[in-house]
């Protein structure tokens, strides 16, 4: 009898194990069509155990926590239009205002001290000015635990879209916002002999935007020294969360990204993009006699 029984009981531990393997499987499957981009809405595996064929379906949503290449998130299919930007929303009030634009505006770069660019952004949006701040989510220790925090990409600095007499009234006569001044070119003279305020063509800042309102916590704020181009081609990425950011290829930490570049104020490192991602669009002279870097 208690042979018998063990006997059972062995059995059924067996087919569990063979049951668990399979699942194992699946999963492993699961993780390998990721990792080479594939995304399928669901698919279906067959495996078999006590000679009979089974099959399980199991569902792959493109959720934003699943992972590619080099931990890249699931690239959606969308390129960004100016129409379809992310609204500027106060984080105090909720107030929201879109991006629509316009021929008498232009975008400023304003500095902001001791880090109050979210203040600024906050008071501007409320004010119904369409405003931008770069962030990213990064890694911190927060009560012994590491949680993922939104950070500011470009400390200090924030973008407003708006006329000259609006910016003008922000940084000289709006007491609320004492701490905001402009972000000054410093090569070019006004008619006073000054540096004017520094703004930002609409093309390169809506390209900016594109490749960080993601918030990808891979994006990079850089020196060209930190660059290693590979040649002087300005290409597209046309897959992926950052498509229709166009830049210059480079290795930055040790990956293959994309560059943006943003007139007078830096450089922005996109996360890995893969070859099969980019598209030459423009390709440039490089002249022979010019030190490499």
């Amino acid at each position: 009898m208690k042979i018998i029984v063990f006997s059972i009981f062995l059995q059924n531990v067996l087919v569990n194990a063979e049951k668990n393997a399979y699942l194992c499987n699946i999963f492993s499957s699961a993780r390998l069509l990721t990792h080479r981009g594939m995304h399928p809405q669901s698919a279906t595996i067959s495996f078999g155990w006590r000679k009979r064929e089974r099959h399980i379906k199991f569902k792959m949503c493109t959720l934003s926590n699943v992972t590619t290449r080099r931990g890249e998130a699931n690239p959606p299919s969308v390129r960004l239009a100016p129409d379809a930007f992310p609204e500027a929303i106060s984080s105090q009030t909720g107030v929201s205002v879109r991006y629509v634009p316009a021929p008498d505006k232009s975008w400023y770069v304003l500095r902001a001290s001791y880090g109050r660019e979210q203040k600024a952004f906050d008071y501007i949006v409320n004010d119904g000015t369409f405003a931008y701040i770069a962030k990213r989510y990064a890694r911190k220790l927060v009560n012994g635990r590491y949680k993922k925090v939104l950070e500011t990409l470009i400390p200090n600095l924030l973008f407003v879209y708006t006329t000259d007499d609006k910016a003008s009234e922000y940084i000289k006569n709006t007491p609320p916002i004492f701490f905001l001044s402009y972000y000054y070119n410093h090569f070019e003279l006004d008619e006073s002999r000054k540096n004017p305020p520094l703004t930002i063509s609409r093309k390169e800042m809506e390209n900016f935007i594109i490749a960080t309102c993601n918030q990808s916590e891979h994006l990079k704020f850089v020196t060209e020294s930190q660059c290693h181009f590979k040649g002087g081609e300005t290409v597209e990425v046309i897959d992926g969360i950052f498509k229709g950011v166009e830049g210059r290829v480079a290795r930055v930490s040790g990956q293959q990204r994309v560059v943006v570049s943003l007139s007078q104020v830096g450089l922005v490192a996109t996360a890995y993009i893969p070859t099969a991602f980019l598209q030459i669009i423009e390709k440039h002279e490089v002249d022979s006699t010019s030190p490499r870097k």
